[in-house]
């Protein structure tokens, strides 16, 4: 595919809100940084630290954008989230709510979970049964939890990791797309890199690709 290099200052938020539309519904994206060696996070181990302006610009269009957010327990945790403006889906196979989370308005934090989950009871006391999913015994069915989302309107779902999930995610077949931040630095070391956990091979199309003082950043659409 014959891609243009575009600048991402040359573009308004109205423009580079187009050029990220959704191409199907529902319509699931994974949303990554890395650095130019592949780590996923930063000395600190949270991707935070790695991340820059133009990357912040694109993050926040994508949330602003989404009818929802899907992030694994761990990932919440160690970045420390605050409840955000869109409901959260909390992925977690314990069925805990991470602390930081637990005073947020009613239906604005989701759970996603197993009939196993050892916190099973206690998520359905902070957060409601209408917004805890039991969705498989032992092993999240990631296929129903797409379906269970689009089911309340959700159809633009916005996924942050972490890394474990998106494996996950790749594994069941429900990743449409993956928005790649690459950042201009080299870090070393043996940080995760964006994806985790079992073997997959997931051909990818390039729909993107943008630049701003050596970041880049593209769209590349699951095949």
């Amino acid at each position: 595919m014959d891609l243009t290099l575009q600048r991402l200052a040359d573009l308004d938020d109205e423009e580079l809100t187009e050029l990220y539309a959704p191409r199907a519904d529902p319509w699931l994206r994974v949303n990554f940084v890395s650095t130019a060696d592949g780590a996923a996070q930063g000395g600190d181990g949270l991707s935070k630290s790695i991340n820059n302006a133009a990357d912040k610009r694109v993050f926040n269009l994508l949330r602003r954008n989404a009818d929802c957010l899907v992030v694994g327990a761990g990932t919440l945790r160690a970045e420390e989230y605050v409840v955000p403006r869109k409901p959260l889906v909390v992925v977690s196979r314990s069925g805990d709510v991470p602390h930081s989370l637990r005073d947020a308005p009613p239906g604005r934090i989701l759970m996603a979970t197993v009939a196993s989950a050892p916190s099973l009871d206690a998520s359905h006391a902070l957060l409601g049964e209408e917004n805890v999913l039991v969705l498989g015994e032992d092993t999240i069915d990631l296929v129903a939890l797409k379906a269970r989302l689009a089911e309340r309107g959700w159809r633009d779902q916005l996924s942050e990791g972490g890394p474990h999930l998106f494996g996950a995610m790749l594994a069941a077949g429900v990743v449409d797309e993956l928005c790649h931040t690459v950042v201009p630095r080299i870090i070393g070391g043996g940080h995760l890199r964006i994806v985790a956990g079992p073997d997959v091979d997931v051909d990818l199309t390039p729909a993107a690709l943008f630049e701003e003082d050596g970041t880049l950043l593209g769209r590349w659409l699951v095949a």
